[in-house]
């Protein structure tokens, strides 16, 4: 059978099915898709020839498996097509030449498939298959050797597992007194010897820690004690080299253990001799160690115990230890005690660096003023001890070094100058600035930096970044901005006859120094000073010497290809607040800031301030080089291998991120102490040309392939030298100022990194603020904005972020991981924020299909990332920085482009709808610890639904062919959960917070707008009682009002007036939206007394214009098509007290005539009150009670007096065009038709201003005759009127069908069962014309059945013709 089968082609055609499956997405096909893997799953088990050639075929797999999950929810098919991919993909570990001993062989018993145990126990098979193999016939199993037991180590492993069984573990072989007299039962070959059970006692970690902590205590040389530290600090190394952490590592042990009371007695004592010196630093070395351990998981009463150690009991002894009195540094005669006292005060700085790490930890109220207390003590210890140290013009001095390393860690914390009780915060600034100047002065400045020698890199490199925290340390607490001018040095001391001051010049060898860090450092203090306009004046001044001066210089270092991305990151920073100074357009002589100045030595011009920028960045071709940085932005992790061993890289496969990780996935930096923290080496930005593979770059980055060595200069240039000039000016030798690393970098490219593109972002950004329109155009033809918006795809951080859940190799590799999600969304942060600013400028820069549908896909997907449970604050408040940002874009672009960009954003929300959603109500419940992110993300909501409201208004047939949101609101099934928790968090949030609140007014934007737009929104409303609290809060207002009105004190009064009247703004709007085509919540604004309510705040809306049109607005709303509601407006209300129950009766006292005294004293205005109380009375008149109310008023009178065009001006005003609607709506009724004929010269009124042209509608008057023919009452005064009639008959003969079907029906009418209308319309002119209308129309209108106003009319002639010949 299954021969004839496939003969006929089965399997071609089962998999034709599938193919058409898939592009049917399942539909059509649903009833064969299980019989067909039945099939072919029976075919593909008998068969191994046709298994391994579909097995080998790609495309068929990936067939079945996209089959599978479009029927996901179906369990049999999953379980058929699951079954099916089992037996293809385990196809050749089943075939039988491949574990069979014999093919050749009968295997007429073997099953058609079958599979070895290893395979069968490694993975969850979805069908159960016969298993062989239980052992691979492929391994090697070696036989016993008879001599084994004679070699040494396999005795003495069998030795020693005998002992620990026979004793049940070394604790208890360890506690024995006598082993010998426990062990003479043993065999000689099984007896441990006295060296085995040393080796026992050291090696159990705690046995041998509580030997060694005994030894300390019992100790009475300090030889005992020093080498029981020692012993200690080797159990601390055993556990650094240890592959993995057990729970009987040293770090374990010591947590459990009292090791500081063995240790107290060192501490609190001062050192007496060279013996005490050495046993301090073997102690402190020790303790440092140990903390270095401990530092992620130190217990904090360890830490109190150290600080309360060495700063409580006797005051600060060991910070006296870091300054040592003058009588000691006389006394020094001996080489070994000054060798004891350094490292003394190397360990004591080391101990201390590491304390200050460890204090971040710290977050208790006690242990923080400790620590702070600590810190400002320590930085007052480490001020006196630079002042004592050797001269500074001595290279290589390690004290110098260690103690600008420990000013280092002190001053990395920000606030550290603030807990002296003697000295002011900002008087220890300037102490650590004269100190720290004086270094640099001496020691840099004085020898040509560092050009010349390699010696004292260690002491610029910490002297500069104690310079960089001291500088946002004065910036926080200068009480001024004059302390800028504190950062000068003052004079040069050179040979001239006058000296000139250096100012900030200082700074600029440091710029180009060999160290990367030290530049990025030193152009970081840059970026500090030029935050201030006066620090830009400042070190603009200072480099007015150099060719090209400021801004010259930082360019060239921005645009520098071969830089690293660190140092360009802090140009662009120091050009970003360069442009916030506000620059002249041309040179005014009294102006401090003049900008950039540019010279044109052939012409000799000069110019300065924007148009000089807008020359420097030509001249540079900046749009040039940013575009070129972007196309070489690497987004990878690691840059380069670092050798690992083979275990690590299978444990990597094995994890399977080999495909992530560019070149090397187990890369580990070493930490090292000598770094500080906030100084990480910028070397991992730099990648030699002969780089490793780089795996899947392609995955992880632009399209655009990395290049290995572009834009390198291949001739060393110096950067002073050329700056100011063209990128292309190269000189010909290098100069004495290039560092013996520049001639390393033409083989050198410098990798661009996302923070560099970040900072680029900023600067793009202040430049459109700057120039934006020249800087709009320099983009538009760089193309720039595409490459910046789609680089970083948003799939790579979410697998990014999937990482730092999973289990990773390394601990280090967690912190890689989130660095490096953290750039890739500051960077999308950058990037979104410079995209506002386009919008602002010019939209077409964004509007663009090649940007804006990959940058709303990436956008949506970040905004849709939910796993962020279990990731630590920094993480957290990035990721809410990036959704703030990602929603005021999105708000911006439908702000400024609403109807054009509504379209892409509905689809691409249509994609994650419901995760947007949830992440919208996830923001809503940050509004209290990320208020930002909560007003950015509900304002966008509300702009987005602001937009769908006006885009139904335009499109009222719904012709749009994407979802809508109101769809995706209502009616999508999928989002309709999400959009109620919606609803219902919004609604909590706005009544849930003060009326001075700015994030309720927010709130109230956001739920005005979803309850214009949705349905369900108002459903939730109504279920909510929203219309009852806002009620109650009109009331509460009203009576505030009133309150307020009566007491004294004006400013204050208007004040509190003003907040009242803001709020009750809202609240009308609030209920306006909810009662919006929603009868039911009309009905619910009926039982809540909402006209007793609004009339008691009647006075108050009279007083405020914007008030009244918001009130009538409402009133509008709420009787539009609902005659209950409008016959509400006529009930009797005292109108003093809205707690009063209205009387359902029409009196003098009701909000009707209230309505219409407006409407009266607005008559002789043209404004947005007239048209919108005229619109009230057009929804009042369709009510019998409100008409009645009309009539007895005497308000239809005013008609009468309405004043008519005159002269050439045809056409009828404003109020013309309101009296006509509102008369129109009173003649749909009998009553009303009568109230109009019964105004003396009404109709007379109505015959003139048909000779008129209308603005809104052109046949209004013409249906206002036609509805008042319809009273027989009214007849024989129409009939009697000539004008009237020649109105109506005229109309037969009228261009307009619409015109000619509102003349026939109106003819019509006045005959129908009015014999006396014959006499006058059988008038010859009148029957002529209904003759001819009616044989035009019969013989243009063709089938007229097909449209019911064609067939009316026709039907009205044929009448109007058989009435008429009778």
């Amino acid at each position: 059978m299954h021969d004839v089968v496939k003969k006929l082609g089965v399997i071609d055609k089962l998999f034709v099915y599938f193919t058409e499956c898939v592009h049917r997405d399942g539909k059509i096909m649903e009833c064969i898709v299980l019989p067909c893997l039945t099939v072919l799953r029976k075919l593909v088990y008998a068969d191994p020839i046709t298994r391994l050639s579909l097995a080998q075929q790609p495309s068929i797999l990936l067939t079945l498996l996209r089959v599978s999950l479009i029927f996901r929810d179906d369990c049999a098919v999953l379980t058929e097509s699951a079954a099916l991919l089992c037996l293809l993909l385990f196809d050749e570990v089943a075939r039988k030449e491949i574990w069979a001993d014999d093919v050749s062989s009968n295997c007429s018993n073997l099953t058609a498939f079958s599979l070895p145990v290893a395979i069968v126990r490694r993975y969850h098979l979805p069908i159960r298959v016969t298993a062989h193999h239980a052992v691979s016939p492929n391994s090697v199993v070696l036989l016993l050797s008879s001599d084994c037991l004679a070699s040494k180590p396999v005795s003495d492993m069998l030795k020693m597992a005998w002992n620990l069984s026979w004793y049940h573990g070394i604790d208890n072989l360890l506690q024995l007194v006598n082993y010998e007299t426990e062990a003479q039962a043993f065999l000689d070959t099984l007896k441990l010897s006295s060296e085995d059970i040393l080796t026992l006692k050291i090696t159990h970690t705690t046995g041998g820690l509580q030997d060694c902590l005994n030894a300390v205590i019992q100790a009475v040389s300090h030889r005992e004690v020093r080498a029981a530290v020692t012993r200690m600090s080797f159990y601390i190394l055993n556990d650094r080299l240890a592959l993995k952490c057990s729970t009987g590592s040293c770090r374990t042990t010591l947590k459990v253990v009292a090791w500081q009371t063995a240790f107290n007695r060192f501490l609190q004592v001062l050192p007496a001799s060279t013996e005490d010196e050495k046993l301090l630093a073997d102690v402190l070395s020790f303790l440092n160690k140990l903390l270095r351990e401990q530092r992620k998981s130190l217990e904090v009463e360890h830490l109190k115990w150290i600080l309360e150690v060495l700063f409580k009991h006797n005051s600060s002894s060991l910070l006296d230890l870091l300054l040592r009195p003058e009588s000691q540094v006389q006394d020094e005669t001996d080489d070994i005690q000054t060798a004891v006292r350094q490292q003394l005060q190397k360990e004591l700085i080391g101990l201390f660096n590491m304390l200050l790490l460890c204090f971040t930890s710290v977050t208790d109220r006690k242990g923080l003023e400790l620590t702070d207390c600590v810190r400002t003590q320590l930085a007052l210890k480490l001020l006196q001890c630079l002042r004592v140290t050797d001269a500074p013009h001595f290279y290589g001095l390690p004290s110098l070094e260690r103690t600008l390393r420990g000013m280092v860690h002190v001053t990395a914390h920000p606030g550290w100058s603030s807990y002296s009780a003697t000295t002011e915060p900002f008087t220890i600034c300037m102490k650590y600035l004269t100190g720290l100047l004086e270094v640099i002065s001496s020691f840099y400045v004085e020898w040509g930096g560092n050009a010349m020698s390699f010696m004292g890199k260690g002491v610029t490199k910490s002297t500069v970044l104690c310079l960089l925290h001291l500088s946002h340390e004065m910036m926080a607490q200068a009480k001024n901005m004059d302390w800028v001018s504190l950062w000068f040095l003052p004079y040069d001391k050179s040979e001239e006859q006058v000296p000139s001051r250096l100012g900030l010049a200082w700074l600029v060898p440091l710029w180009v120094d060999r160290d990367p860090e030290v530049r990025f450092t030193s152009l970081g203090i840059g970026s500090a000073l030029t935050s201030l306009e006066l620090g830009c004046i400042a070190l603009a001044e200072s480099c007015q010497n150099i060719s090209g001066g400021l801004w010259g210089t930082v360019i060239n270092i921005l645009l520098d290809q071969s830089e690293c991305s660190m140092v360009r990151r802090e140009a662009a920073f120091i050009l970003q607040n360069l442009l916030v100074i506000p620059m002249p357009t041309e040179e005014v002589k009294d102006c401090a800031w003049q900008g950039p100045c540019v010279h044109d030595e052939e012409s000799g011009l000069s110019q300065v301030g924007k148009p000089a920028l807008q020359a420097l960045l030509y001249h540079c071709h900046f749009y040039e080089h940013l575009n070129q940085m972007v196309k070489h932005c690497y987004l990878g992790r690691y840059t380069f291998d670092l050798n690992c061993s083979v275990g690590e890289s299978c444990m990597a496969e094995k994890n399977g991120i080999n495909d992530f990780d560019d070149s090397i996935n187990l890369w580990r930096v070493p930490s090292s102490q000598s770094q500080s923290p906030s100084s990480q080496s910028t070397s991992d930005t730099m990648i030699f040309s002969a780089s490793p593979s780089l795996g899947s770059v392609d995955e992880l980055q632009a399209p655009t392939p990395l290049a290995s060595a572009c834009f390198v200069p291949e001739i060393p240039v110096d950067r002073l030298m050329a700056q100011g000039q063209s990128d292309t000016t190269t000189t010909a030798s290098p100069s004495p100022h290039d560092s013996p690393q520049t001639a390393v970098l033409s083989n050198q490219c410098a990798l661009v990194t996302p923070p560099l593109l970040s900072a680029v972002c900023s600067l793009l950004d202040n430049l459109l603020v700057v120039v934006p329109k020249d800087t709009g155009i320099a983009l538009r033809q760089a193309h720039l904005l595409t490459p910046l918006s789609s680089l970083v795809n948003a799939r790579l951080v979410e697998r990014c972020m999937l990482e730092l859940k999973a289990p990773l190799p390394h601990p280090c590799h967690v912190e890689h991981t989130k660095v490096q999600v953290l750039f890739l969304l500051q960077y999308l942060s950058s990037v979104s924020r410079l995209l506002q600013s386009c919008l602002l400028v010019d939209t077409q820069l964004v509007i663009q299909d090649e940007l804006m549908k990959p940058l709303l896909g990436n956008t949506l997907m970040i905004l849709s990332i939910r796993s962020l449970d279990g990731l630590d604050t920094e993480f957290t408040s990035v990721v809410h920085q990036t959704w703030t940002d990602l929603f005021s874009l999105l708000a911006i672009l439908l702000r400024k482009s609403g109807q054009i960009a509504l379209p892409s954003v509905t689809a691409a929300l249509g994609k994650h709808w419901t995760t947007i959603i949830d992440t919208i109500c996830d923001c809503v419940h940050l509004s209290t610890t990320c208020p930002s992110l909560y007003m950015a993300s509900l304002q966008f909501l509300s702009i987005l639904l602001a937009e769908e409201g006006k885009r139904q208004l335009q499109d009222k047939q719904n012709i749009c062919p994407n979802p809508t949101i109101t769809f995706l609101l209502d009616e999508a099934e999928e989002g309709l959960a999400s959009g109620a928790k919606l609803n219902e968090l919004i609604i909590q949030s706005y009544e849930g917070k003060s009326s001075k609140d700015v994030r309720k007014r927010v709130a109230a934007g956001a739920l005005l707008s979803l309850l214009a737009v949705s349905k369900s929104a108002q459903k939730c409303a109504l279920e909510a009682d929203l219309i009852d609290s806002c009620m109650e809060q009109m009331k509460h207002i009203h009576a505030q009002l009133n309150l307020e009105s009566l007491r004294p004190g004006k400013t204050a009064q208007k004040k509190k007036e003003d907040n009242l009247i803001r709020e009750l703004r809202i609240v009308l709007q609030l209920l306006r939206n909810c009662l919006f085509r929603n009868e039911e919540c009309k009905v619910a604004a009926l039982e809540a007394h909402l006209v007793p309510v609004l009339h008691s705040l009647w006075p108050w809306f009279i007083m405020d214009d914007s008030l009244m049109q918001i009130a009538l607005h409402l009133l509008c709303v709420y009787t539009a098509n609902y005659p209950t509601g409008c016959g509400s407006l006529c009930w009797a209300s005292s109108g003093l007290s809205p707690f009063q129950t209205a009387q359902r009766s029409a009196t003098s006292n009701s909000l009707m005539l209230s309505i219409i005294k407006l409407a009266s004293q607005t008559l002789t205005e043209n404004s947005a009150i007239q048209r919108m109380v005229f619109t009230l009375l057009s929804n009042l008149a369709i009510s019998h009670d409100c008409k009645g109310v009309i009539q007895k008023s005497n308000f239809l009178q005013n008609f009468l007096s309405l004043s008519l065009p005159k002269g050439g001006n045809k056409s009828l005003s404003t109020l013309a065009s309101h009296w006509l609607k509102l008369l129109l709506n009173i003649s749909f009724g009998e009553d009303g038709q009568q109230m109009i004929m019964k105004l003396n010269g009404g109709l007379d009124q109505l015959v003139e201003m048909s000779k008129y042209k209308h603005k809104s509608s052109h046949h209004i008057v013409l249906l206002i005759l036609h509805n008042i023919c319809f009273s027989p009452t009214n007849k024989p005064k129409i009939l009697a009127n000539d004008k009237a009639i020649a109105v109506l008959s005229a109309c037969l003969e009228s261009d307009s069908l619409t015109a000619q079907r509102i003349g026939a029906a109106a003819l019509w009418s006045l005959l129908h069962n009015y014999q006396k209308a014959k006499v006058t319309l059988k008038n010859p002119s009148i029957k002529r014309r209904v003759d001819e209308a009616y044989s035009l129309v019969k013989k243009t209108l063709s089938q007229p059945e097909g449209n019911q106003l064609k067939a009316y009319h026709l039907k009205c002639l044929e009448n109007l013709v058989r009435l008429l010949n009778r």
